[in-house]
């Protein structure tokens, strides 16, 4: 049989430089092993359950343990320090709850729930996410029951306390040689339960209704900015904070611009001679204004041309993204006899069978295939 004298760190089969992790392992697997519902009717597992939940009450205060270590279980005799051998078997589910939870004891009446979150979807235009913009939205939501102010109780009764759980909120059951601890499911954790129901929301403390609400888009969004909107969620139960609205944003697809971050994308195609020669092109952006992008002469398809400071917003920053210009060289599929005859013109000048005779022969080939163009 264990000695209530005996070593408290012999007891629980740890070094006295062991740390507080160690000592809690080692108090749950004989806890675990000497169990009396574990060892029925075993006088000497009792004794010895006693005194390891006596040594572990004990080491695991650090108060207590600088004590322990300095005087032994003298510090504990007389009344000083507290009476650490009063806690015994009684006080099992106390110990117990600090290794395994509020499932195994202690806890008490439950803590007011807030109200759960709220997630609305909404599809912006590329224009709007540019921009930004207000924009109305209309939810239904379980809001705060006004006439009995989240009580759910009817107007001029009270509460009682709940007989299941003695005003608690929770009840015990034992299982094995566990005792478990659970929410009461007569007054849900409350303690307390209404007398008179409110007619209004049915003792509920909320009632589903429709709202509208003003939200700001700001710009620079994209697809999968989170706009979050603080106590619009659903009410909580019997008067708790509400949850928060989440709002997630859908960008739709642009007809002339694609999007890559901050980037706006564009694809713009020219005629082979502007790509020869050289230009410029003037693209209409997001922001209203006609960007003029200039054409190096020689230009392939494919090739990108940037303008800085004309993409997207950058989002509750400063400043712009870029405009990216990716050049498409358009080749003609029906020409006219003065087109075939220009063209012939500059195949004879790559081919070296002709000399064109001219500086200005490309100038000319532009200025003709644009008369003919027109």
């Amino acid at each position: 049989m264990a000695s209530v004298e005996a070593d408290f760190y012999e007891l629980l089969e740890v070094e006295r430089t062991a740390d507080d992790s160690t000592i809690k392992s080692s108090y749950r697997k004989l806890a675990m092993k000497y169990h009396p519902d574990k060892n029925p009717g075993c006088q000497d597992s009792e004794a010895r359950f006693k005194a390891i939940s006596q040594a572990y009450d004990c080491l695991k205060d650090p108060q207590k343990r600088a004590a322990y270590d300095r005087f032994g279980h003298e510090a504990f005799q007389n009344g000083g320090g507290g009476n650490a051998g009063a806690q015994g078997f009684g006080d099992f589910g106390d110990i117990f709850e600090s290794i395994f939870g509020s499932a195994f004891g202690g806890g008490g009446r439950q803590q007011a729930r807030r109200g759960a979150d709220l997630r609305y979807d909404m599809e912006i235009s590329l224009d709007e996410a540019f921009h930004g913009k207000k924009a109305e939205i209309e939810i239904e939501v379980s809001q705060l029951c006004e006439p009995c102010n989240g009580q759910g109780a009817e107007p001029g009764t009270g509460t009682r306390r709940c007989n299941m759980c003695g005003g608690h909120g929770k009840v015990r059951s034992q299982q094995g040689f566990f005792m478990v601890e659970r929410t009461c499911p007569t007054c849900h954790g409350r303690g307390e339960v209404i007398e008179k129901p409110c007619r209004a929301c049915g003792g509920e403390g909320r009632v589903d209704q429709a709202q509208t609400l003003e939200v700001q888009v700001p710009p620079g969004v994209d697809s999968g900015t989170r706009i979050r909107v603080s106590g619009k969620g659903e009410a909580g139960p019997f008067g708790a904070p509400p949850g928060d609205l989440y709002i997630f944003l859908h960008v739709k697809r642009h007809k002339m611009f694609e999007r890559e971050g901050t980037t706006l994308i564009t694809r713009v195609p020219i005629t082979f001679t502007t790509a020869a020669l050289g230009g410029d092109v003037e693209i209409p952006g997001l922001d209203g204004q006609c960007h003029k992008i200039d054409i190096p002469a020689g230009i392939q398809s494919g090739k990108q041309l940037r303008k800085r400071g004309a993409g997207m917003p950058v989002l509750q920053g400063r400043g712009h993204g870029d405009l990216v210009v990716e050049i498409a060289v358009e080749t003609p599929t029906k020409l006219s006899a003065r087109q075939k005859e220009l063209l012939r013109e500059l195949q004879a000048t790559e081919t070296g069978d002709e000399c064109p005779g001219s500086k200005g022969f490309f100038e000319r080939l532009k200025e003709a295939w644009n008369d003919l163009t027109d």
